[in-house]
C-alpha cells in the first residue's frame, strides 16, 4: 500500500511495488513524479527526512536529506540595512533563501541500502510524464492563480502561465522537457549527475543571478553535500512505541515530548472533540515548543541532548506544570540535565499556511515501511527554477536574528549548517510484540507537530480509524494562541477554551497527512481530505 499527496504518484508507487520494488523504490519513483505534478510542495530541488523499517532484521533507520547553507552564508544574511530581520516575504523569493538541495543524495543512500529495482528504472515513469503530458490539478491551478510572485519571476512565469500571461487552469495539459532531461541524467549517472556537471551549473546560475536577492551558492557547495543517517528517537506511549526523526528536525522530538507529557493523563477517557482533551494537548504542546526554541538545532553545530529532553523524569516534571482546568499561558523552557543553554530562536510570525511540503507512507509486500516527509519549504519554494524544477527557500527556516535574549540563537545561520525543521515522519510499533502498527506524517510547517500528535492520539488513545484520525478538525498550540481550525460546530469548543484562559485564533489549516495502519493482518490507508492525496493498495 501507498498513501501520498497526488493520485498519479500513488498509481506509480503501487505499480513499483507490484513489480517487486521495495518501499524505498516506491518512495523514489513517487518523489520524482511529485516534482512534476505537485511542484508547489516538494521536488528534487528540496530536501526531506525519511524513516525506514526493515522487517526482516527489525532494523530502523533515519535518513537526513535536509538542505544546507552554502559556505558563504553569514549569520546576518537575513538582516536589512537597518539591522532588523527582513520581512519573511522579502527574504523568501530569489537566490538568497536557497539551501543546497539534499533529497536526491538522501534517496540514493536509502536505495543503496534498501532498494531492489535498478535506480534508473525508478525514474522512467516521471520522465515519460514530463516528456508526454500531464494535467494541472485543481489545487496546483489554485496555487498558481493566487501566487503573485510566480508571474514576476521569468522562469516560473514562462512555465506556469500561458502565452497571454494567464495562469494555467485546472485540466491544462503541460510538458516539462527540461525536467525530463534532468531526470534522465540522474537516472543514468546517479546523484553525482545532480551535484556535479550541467545540473549543478544550472542551479548555481539560477541562484547567483536570481532577483530580487541573489544567493552565493557555488559548485563546491553542491559537490560537497552529503546526506546523513541519524539516531532514531523513540518513546513508549500507552501500548505503543512511537519513533520519529531526530535533529536537525525538531518535529519528531516535539511530538514525542508532547506524548510524554500526556502519559500522566487518561486521554482515552476524554471525548476526542472535548475542550478537556484539546486543552491538555495544547498545554503539552506549549511545553514542547518552549524547549524546541531553546534547545534544538543542527546537531553538527551544537549539542542537542535528545536523551535528556525525552528522559521520563524530565517529562514527568514538565507534565506536572499542566493544570487540567487552566492554561499556563506562555511556557518557559525546561532545564533538562546537561542541556546546552542556547539562545531562543524566535518563531516566524503566524502566516497563512501554504500548500507546501508533502508526505508519503509506503509498506511493501515484505512488511518494510517508509515514512517520508519531503519539501521545498514554502509553496513554490524560492520561486526560481533550474533544470525544470523549483528550488527551495529552506534557508528561511533559520532564525533571521543571529542572537536572542542575549544568547546566540540555536537556529542561527551558519555556513554548512542545516536549518531546523518541523518535519515529523513517524513509525509506530506494538510495545509487546515489536510489530509495526502504523506509518504516518504530514506537511504543514511547524503545524506538522500538532497534526501528527493529534493523529497519534486519535489512533492510540481513541482507537479511531485512520481516516477519522487525520480528518478530524485540528486544535494546535505553538506556545502562543491556541489555533482552532475554521470549521462549523467548533464555536462551543472555542468558547470553552477561552474560559480556561486560552487566547483562541480561528483559521484555515492545510494539513496533508497520510497514514497506513496495520491491523489484523490488513493494511488500512487514508489520505487527508484537505488535499488531493489517495491511499492505494492490493
Amino acid at each position: 500500500m501507498v498513501a501520498v499527496g497526488h493520485p498519479v504518484a500513488a498509481r506509480i508507487g503501487l505499480d513499483i511495488l507490484n513489480r517487486g520494488g521495495s518501499a524505498v523504490d516506491a518512495a523514489i519513483a513517487m518523489q520524482m513524479v511529485l516534482t512534476l505534478v505537485e511542484p508547489q510542495s516538494s521536488g528534487i530541488g528540496g530536501g526531506g527526512f525519511l524513516l525506514h523499517y526493515a522487517a526482516a532484521n527489525d532494523r530502523l533507520d533515519s535518513y537526513d536529506g535536509r538542505e544546507k547553507a552554502p559556505a558563504a552564508a553569514r549569520s546576518d544574511m537575513f538582516l536589512g540595512t537597518d539591522g532588523q530581520p527582513l520581512p519573511f516575504m522579502e527574504a523568501m523569493p530569489g537566490g538568497l533563501s536557497v539551501g543546497v538541495p539534499g533529497v536526491v543524495r538522501m534517496l540514493e543512500m536509502a536505495h543503496r541500502e534498501h532498494g531492489r529495482l535498478p535506480w534508473r528504472d525508478l525514474f522512467a515513469p516521471a520522465i515519460a510524464l514530463a516528456e508526454q503530458v500531464f494535467d494541472i490539478s485543481p489545487q496546483l491551478a489554485a496555487k498558481i492563480a493566487a501566487d503573485e510572485i510566480l508571474a514576476r519571476q521569468p522562469s516560473t512565469r514562462s512555465y506556469f502561465f500561458d502565452s497571454t500571461g494567464k495562469p494555467l487552469a485546472a485540466g491544462a495539459r503541460l510538458t516539462n522537457p527540461a525536467l525530463a532531461q534532468s531526470l534522465r541524467a540522474i537516472a543514468a549517472g546517479g546523484a553525482d549527475a545532480f551535484y556535479q556537471g550541467a545540473i549543478a551549473a544550472d542551479i548555481v546560475t539560477a541562484v547567483t543571478t536570481a532577483q530580487p536577492r541573489r544567493g552565493q551558492m557555488t559548485l563546491d557547495d553542491l559537490a560537497n553535500y552529503a546526506a546523513q543517517k541519524r539516531p532514531v528517537p523513540c518513546l513508549d506511549y500507552r501500548d505503543s512505541k512511537v519513533c520519529s526523526m531526530g535533529p536537525p528536525s525538531s518535529g519528531g522530538l516535539a511530538v514525542l515530548q508532547i506524548l510524554g507529557h500526556l502519559r500522566r493523563f487518561d486521554m482515552a477517557a476524554l471525548p476526542p472533540d472535548s475542550s478537556a482533551a484539546m486543552h491538555l494537548i495544547a498545554e503539552a504542546s506549549r511545553l514542547a515548543f518552549a524547549d524546541r526554541e531553546r534547545y534544538v538545532g543542527d546537531p553538527d553545530f551544537a549539542q542537542v541532548t535528545v536523551d535528556r529532553l525525552l528522559a521520563p523524569e524530565y517529562l514527568s516534571a514538565r507534565a506536572a506544570e499542566i493544570d487540567p482546568r487552566k492554561s499556563m499561558g506562555e511556557a518557559k523552557p525546561g532545564r533538562p540535565a546537561d542541556a546546552a543553554l542556547l539562545g531562543s530562536s524566535p518563531s516566524r510570525p503566524l502566516l497563512p499556511e501554504p500548500l507546501s511540503t508533502s508526505h508519503m507512507v509506503i509498506i511493501d509486500r515484505d512488511g518494510n515501511a517508509v515514512s517520508f516527509t519531503t519539501t521545498i519549504e514554502g509553496a513554490f519554494g524560492a520561486h526560481i527554477m533550474a533544470g525544470g524544477f523549483l528550488l527551495n527557500n529552506e534557508l528561511t527556516d533559520f532564525a533571521f536574528a543571529p542572537a536572542a535574549k542575549g544568547r546566540p540563537a540555536a537556529n542561527r545561520v551558519e555556513a554548512g549548517k542545516r536549518p531546523r525543521s518541523s518535519m515529523a515522519p513517524v513509525l509506530v510499533f506494538d510495545r509487546q510484540s515489536g510489530a509495526l502498527t502504523a506509518a504516518l506524517g504530514s506537511p504543514g510547517g511547524s503545524n506538522i507537530i500538532g497534526y501528527v500528535t493529534q493523529a497519534l492520539i486519535g489512533l492510540i488513545d481513541w482507537r479511531l480509524d485512520p481516516y477519522s484520525a487525520i480528518a478530524a478538525p485540528h486544535v494546535l498550540n505553538r506556545n502562543g494562541p491556541t489555533i482552532i481550525e475554521a470549521e462549523q460546530g467548533l464555536e462551543k469548543l472555542a468558547a470553552e477554551l477561552e474560559t480556561m484562559g486560552h487566547k483562541v485564533k480561528v483559521q484555515e489549516l492545510n494539513s496533508g497527512a497520510n497514514v497506513i495502519v496495520v491491523r489484523d493482518g490488513q493494511l488500512i490507508g487514508a489520505s487527508d481530505p484537505r488535499r488531493e492525496g489517495v491511499a492505494l493498495g492490493d
